[in-house]
């Protein structure tokens, strides 16, 4: 007797959104607290280990409604279905927040790192500096950082999926 996959949408679905949700927590604390512009490196060891933990628990509660069996293409799939998921939603925090809540984000942003370029290299003459924010200003828009905001989470949660499915997969005998 041959049984039945679970379906994986429901999984996905719920982690993440749960995902998403907690991303735009910690956009909001960033926020509230003034480190949008320049942020801490510790905001991004959160984020970091926020996606390590919601993706690894996704698929282990794949798993586990899958009578404890897993193959490594479900956990990508699991895995990167939560990361579009969860990066869809917080890339849509940033767009809100650089266009309609905090319209001078991407001059704020720039500035902050115009400051810390002329502290960092007090060599630079005006064309390098120039040159280099007129690089920034491009990387800093907020289309382009919707896109890749989802790029770095699709490809991270490839990366998270890869080792967890890696480390959880468990094949179901075929006799």
């Amino acid at each position: 007797m041959e049984n039945e996959k679970t379906s994986s949408k429901k999984i996905i679905t719920n982690y993440g959104v749960l995902l998403g949700l907690v991303s735009v927590v910690l956009g909001v604390v960033m926020y509230v607290t003034g480190s949008y512009t320049d942020p801490h490196w510790i905001f991004s060891v959160i984020g970091f280990l926020i996606l390590i933990g919601v993706i690894s628990y996704g698929i282990k509660a794949y798993k586990t409604a899958n009578n404890g069996y897993l193959t490594l293409s479900d956990a990508l799939k699991v895995g990167i279905g939560i990361a579009l998921i969860g990066g869809i939603i917080g890339a849509i925090w940033t767009l809100l927040l650089a266009t309609v809540i905090e319209p001078e984000y991407t001059q704020n942003v720039i500035e902050a790192q115009k400051e810390k370029l002329v502290e960092q290299y007090p060599d630079f003459s005006q064309e390098q500096l120039d040159q280099s924010l007129a690089m920034m200003e491009k990387f800093t828009s907020p289309y382009i950082s919707f896109a890749l905001s989802l790029i770095g989470s699709l490809f991270f949660g490839f990366i998270i999926s890869l080792i967890a499915g890696l480390i959880m997969q468990k094949k179901q005998d075929l006799y």
